[in-house]
């Protein structure tokens, strides 16, 4: 019954605009009648013209009092009328403009089945390569449903490119005396999803990232309660210390993240890049000094400034160089260098600084390139267990990267290091 038509939206006019169009018929009738009596003094003529004054109640008269009592009678009828059309008309524009700027796309139905109206964002929402055939398909029987039934609602992957997941629900509308067609909303949730799977998985990996320290601590501490020997009684107080130190660790990193998302724009002030390099360097150090490994920092030929939180950006910093001991060789060489770029957006062309970490490491596999920014996402499972690290850092640095209008990359192949790239706006003198 009901069908998607690819054809341009159908106009219907209101029931007020039709009486009008009658009554300007009438009024056509009226004036060729005026210009034969007019012109030829048709008296047949004059007497229908009274005739319609008496039957429009217009006071007695001559007939020529009548006629123009008639003929004024029907001027402010016309007016009335016309103005009546226009602020119609003016509804009508107003409507079709408000429907046209919605972010859900639209699809009206007559009681036929016929599409008398969809908006803009329907055919924006259906017009993917794949995806077209499927989405209207998805309307099409959503809004027989709808019809049938009342109301109607379904979900739809499409799986692209892009990947898109769109809600269609379809209800119909009456006047409340008999049905009138049928409205199908289609909206994009898309976002919505992929933010719902975001926080689904990361309380997923929140609850195994801490049991796992967690039930460590408690069989440690069961052990530790009936062991007499003080050669194993240490090793389980050092390994207590270590897995509540990594708990600790996950439960700061999480604080930061959360505080990064909730801050969003930091509070602002110029800061010299080679400072916060320099502080996240120095507090890098020891443990790097530990395994030998060297922070080399170069420092760019002219002093550059960002505006931002100096904290975030220490952080950001910070974890980059925490990642680069973590999976450098012992006596290895992480490089840090800054230099000036330029990157363009919307409004033309603007320099950036480009902070590069550079480390001698393992190296990170082309498979797990795209997904290293993710929470708790390791390339080494078991090295990260060994070094206690929570899965964080690389998110802490694209949150603070985001929070500065920067962004953060990597470069790297499996077994020649990585070159993680930190871009920030510079500050405009």
């Amino acid at each position: 019954m009901f069908h998607w038509a690819r054809t341009n939206v159908v106009a219907t006019w209101p029931p007020l605009a039709l009486y009008a169009a009658t009554l300007g018929v009438l009024l056509l009738g009226v004036l060729i009648g005026i210009g034969l009596w007019k012109r030829r003094g048709n008296r047949s003529v004059a007497q229908r013209l009274g005739a319609l004054a008496e039957r429009l109640g217009v006071a007695n008269g001559d007939d020529g009092g009548k006629v123009e009592q008639a003929l004024t009678f029907l001027e402010e009828v016309t007016g009335a009328a016309t103005t009546a059309v226009n602020e119609s008309t003016a509804n009508a524009e107003r409507l079709r403009r408000s429907l046209e700027v919605l972010s859900v796309g639209l699809v009206l139905c007559d009681e036929a089945g016929a599409v008398v109206y969809r908006n803009a964002n329907a055919e924006e929402l259906m017009s993917s390569r794949y995806g077209d055939a499927l989405a209207a398909q998805a309307v099409t029987e959503v809004l027989s449903e709808g019809w049938k039934f009342g109301a109607a609602e379904r979900t739809l992957d499409l799986y692209g490119p892009p990947r898109r997941t769109l809600q269609l629900r379809a209800t119909v509308i009456g006047d409340g005396i008999r049905p009138l067609g049928v409205l199908a909303i289609i909206e994009d949730i898309s976002e919505r999803k992929r933010l719902e799977d975001i926080r689904r998985d990361f309380i997923a990996n929140v609850s195994h990232e801490l049991k796992t320290p967690m039930g460590a601590l408690g069989l440690l501490a069961e052990t530790l309660q009936y062991e007499r020997d003080p050669a194993i009684a240490l090793r389980l107080t050092e390994r207590i210390h270590s897995e509540a130190f990594r708990v600790n660790r996950i439960i700061e990193d999480l604080l930061d993240l959360s505080r990064l998302e909730s801050e969003g724009q930091p509070a602002r002030e110029p800061i010299p890049v080679g400072l916060f390099v320099a502080e996240a360097a120095e507090r890098m150090r020891t443990a790097a000094e530990q395994r030998g490994i060297r922070i080399t920092i170069v420092e760019p030929p002219a002093p550059m400034l960002v505006t931002g939180d100096r904290r975030q950006l220490v952080s950001a910093i910070h974890a980059l160089l925490e990642n680069a001991v973590t999976y450098s060789p012992d006596g290895g060489l992480i490089t840090i260098t800054t230099e000036r770029g330029e990157s363009t957006n919307d409004d033309g062309a603007y320099g950036i600084a480009r902070i590069a970490v550079s480390d001698q490491g393992v190296g990170i596999p082309a498979r797990d390139l795209e997904r290293i920014f993710e929470r708790f996402y390791r390339v080494d499972q078991g090295r990260s267990r060994q070094t206690g690290g929570t899965g964080l850092g690389l998110s802490i640095v694209r949150h603070v990267a985001q929070n500065h209008g920067g962004n953060v990359s990597v470069v790297s192949r499996e077994g020649e290091g990585s070159t993680f790239i930190l871009e920030l706006p510079l500050t405009i003198a």
